[in-house]
């Protein structure tokens, strides 16, 4: 038997749910954590946790940005970018680039420990779990977000380690398989 904690969802005038019905469900679904970064004339970094794989031939992968983000102009004008896959231990790098107060360009990547892609030259953030250099090959509007689909360029892994995921409204860590007792 299955009980609700919550009340019946409130919808919008045209019928569909309301914002922050769907914002509170979906926190309930775990998502990786992602830095996107463009290269260029105008270096740029953004956090995000809307980023999946779409194809494995021909390799594409997806991320979801905001019209209203800095990196969404940056994003489309480029036509490039890169993608650092989160480690646990880098709650603070994701937090750095979730931080809209954080300086522009060049300044943002300062504090960190970063190398220029060799396909597109966008940044790949040190100590990230893995990396991916990525074509822009289209982009759907999709509500509020552009839906901006990449044929990946390049692609490499680092050493083992536990990813960062976004649940519930916070970061949480990935515990190593070996850790849970199995293996």
């Amino acid at each position: 038997m299955s009980t609700h904690t919550s009340p019946v969802p409130s919808r919008t005038a045209g019928g569909a749910v309301a914002a922050d019905v769907l914002r509170r469900v979906m926190s309930r679904f775990a998502t990786g954590v992602v830095v996107l970064t463009v290269g260029g004339e105008h270096l740029r970094g953004m956090t995000a946790n809307a980023f999946s794989s779409v194809s494995l031939t021909p390799p594409l992968v997806l991320c979801c940005v905001a019209h209203s983000a800095v990196m969404h102009g940056a994003l489309t004008s480029t036509g490039a970018f890169g993608v650092s896959v989160m480690g646990a231990d880098q709650e603070q790098v994701a937090r750095h680039f979730a931080d809209k107060r954080r300086p522009d360009g060049h300044a943002q990547f300062d504090p960190l420990a970063w190398r220029p892609g060799p396909r597109t030259g966008a940044p790949l953030i040190g100590g990230a779990l893995a990396w991916l250099e990525c074509e822009v090959s289209a982009v759907h509007t999709a509500g509020d977000h552009s839906v901006i689909v990449g044929t990946v360029l390049d692609a490499e892994t680092a050493a083992e380690g536990s990813g960062l995921l976004f649940y519930e409204g916070g970061f949480r860590r990935v515990a190593p398989f070996d850790a849970l007792g199995a293996g």
